[in-house]
């Protein structure tokens, strides 16, 4: 039997070795000493901590590194390479995975098309999409797969139980157990936009910003949500439903069984309704995918692009009630539309500049996803690192 000074001993090392790794994750380089001084910790601390994370093949040593006087000093770095993780975006008529290593650097993607297919089906995609993915890992990483994030169009609950997912008409889908009882690793499952807004903040256009609002435009629309630097999920896990608050009450019905939802205006489902409609002789506008519109946009097809500013508007109003709400410090429009940028972005930020409370635009930066179509996977993955350092480094004790 442990006892409690035993346990907050515990409990102290394990938070001093995160801070340790953190510490020299955070830096390319950095020797024991530097990291004594940084963080405070005494100089013997240090070297039993370092000492356990190069036995657990987290860092690396090597140097000697420049002196102040003394003895040359041995540099310390992350190995980035020590295991591997899977990140899936899962949509509703595709499926984009990738192995990143465990800095987030992309080792392999694969991108699968797909419409209309069932439950199964689907699962099917996956199993095939992850298999493929878990053959590019190298044999020689000491932890090789370590974890596999996958971020779902719907309602994620806080046990990470997809709920619902109108768009894959999804109910009550365990995907978390399913996986793990496959792939025997350990499964983060993810609202697509809450892990777009944490690949965004980690490597895209959210770095350096605090409290940031991600508008995942894609078949639906969902938002993530980080506050101070943490990303709101709400009291059950089910914020970010913003594609469905009403923007027209005498407007269509939509999947989730209310009526004039936003995504029904603004989402990339609603430009290729749109965009139906359209009649030239020497185009088919009802088989167009986003792609071949953003290209006839590029070669200034003037009907199309209309329909796509007449987005950015819908994008507009419902953004500008968010700004409203939240006074984020950066709103960033991510997933597929976000490669209609040019033509999106002037009518846009014209919307929010004329409807927007004045103070609300104070600081405000408003920019469109860097990493794009890539943003969900890499929060995924990230997601799963992240849960593979916590398991690794905070190892249960008996007490």
């Amino acid at each position: 039997m442990k006892t409690n000074k035993t346990w907050n001993q515990y409990v102290v090392k394990q938070e001093n070795k995160i801070l340790v790794l953190d510490m020299i994750r955070n830096n390319s380089t950095i020797s024991r000493a530097e990291i004594a001084n940084r963080t405070g910790l005494n100089k013997g601390t240090v070297s039993s901590l370092v000492t356990e994370l190069l036995e657990e093949k987290l860092i690396n040593e090597f140097g000697p590194g420049k002196s102040s006087g003394g003895r040359k000093p041995l540099i310390l770095s992350f190995n980035q390479y020590a295991g591997y993780s899977i990140g899936v975006d899962l949509g509703v008529n595709y499926v984009l995975g990738i192995v990143t290593d465990l800095k987030g650097d992309i080792l392999y993607e694969k991108h699968r098309s797909f419409y209309n297919l069932s439950y199964n089906e689907i699962l099917e995609e996956l199993y095939k999409m992850i298999d493929t993915l878990i053959a590019h890992i190298p044999p020689e990483s000491p932890y090789g797969l370590i974890g596999i994030g996958v971020g779902v169009p719907g309602i994620v609950d806080k046990q990470k139980k997809i709920l619902l997912a109108p768009n894959l008409e999804w109910k009550n889908i365990d995907l978390k157990v399913i996986l793990e009882d496959k792939y025997s690793v350990p499964v983060m499952i993810e609202n697509e936009a809450n892990a777009g807004a944490y690949g965004e903040r980690r490597f895209g256009a959210g770095k350096g910003y605090h409290h940031i609002l991600y508008i995942s435009v894609g078949i639906g629309i969902g938002v993530g949500i980080i506050i101070q630097d943490e990303l709101y999920i709400g009291n059950n896990g089910f914020s970010g439903e913003f594609g469905h608050i009403t923007i027209e009450t005498n407007g269509e019905k939509c999947s989730c069984g209310n009526v004039g939802c936003w995504e029904l205006y603004a989402s990339e489902k609603a430009l290729l309704k749109e965009i139906k409609h359209l009649e030239r002789e020497d185009v088919e506008y009802t088989e167009l995918s986003l792609e071949q519109i953003i290209t006839l946009a590029e070669q200034g097809d003037q009907q199309i692009i209309e329909r796509i500013e007449t987005i950015g508007e819908y994008l507009g109003i419902g953004i500008n009630n968010m700004i409203n709400i939240f006074n984020p410090e950066q709103v960033i429009i991510g997933n597929q539309i976000a490669k209609a940028k040019p033509w999106l972005q002037p009518t846009l930020t014209k919307w929010i500049k004329e409807h927007s409370l004045w103070f609300s635009q104070k600081d405000l930066q408003i920019d469109f996803a860097e990493r794009i179509t890539h943003s969900t996977a890499l929060g995924a993955a990230a997601f799963s690192v992240e849960t593979f350092f916590k398991n690794n480094l905070q190892k249960e004790i008996t007490i």
